[in-house]
């Protein structure tokens, strides 16, 4: 089945660049990568890494989560809810490498009691519930002692 989800991917590339008004040459010269590998890609014959993906889906200004699901690294029904959670904290410009950390292991920490877990490096530091040095870093971090998590409507 492997080949199918890689031949699928394939299918869904070439589909792509061609809505991009992308020759091969050109895609694979704005990721990164050689001619022949990417026509291999698109062909289905080669199951192209989650960092090559990244670097097509940049080029071509699509999601990397749905290239990965195309290429059967995620599972899409029950991954891309964490994923996007995971993209916009790391996306987000207001806060530095530190707080993004500390507010991943926190969201993984809840995960994983909710029966979520992830086999994500981060759950396995987060532990069971979250510690003090989690929520007192996340505190720090912002400089302000209410900088905890927050519970939005939605």
């Amino acid at each position: 089945m492997a080949s199918l989800n890689v031949g699928n991917l394939g299918e869904y590339l070439r589909e792509q660049r061609r809505n991009a008004q992308l020759s091969l040459r050109q895609l694979a010269d704005a990721a990164g990568v050689s001619n022949p590998y990417l026509s291999q890609i698109e062909r289905g014959l080669r199951k192209p890494s989650a960092e090559v993906l990244q670097q097509v889906a940049k080029a071509l200004r699509i999601s990397a989560e749905t290239l990965y699901v195309r290429a059967g690294i995620l599972d899409a029904e029950r991954d891309r809810d964490e994923v996007e959670t995971r993209a916009v904290i790391l996306a987000d410009p207001s806060l530095n490498e530190r707080q993004k950390q500390v507010l991943l292991q926190i969201y993984e920490s809840f995960r994983k009691e909710n029966g979520f877990g992830t086999g994500e490096a981060a759950a396995e530091d987060a532990g069971d519930t979250v510690s003090d040095t989690a929520v007192r870093g996340a505190r720090t971090a912002g400089g302000s002692s209410d900088a905890g998590p927050r519970r939005t409507a939605g």
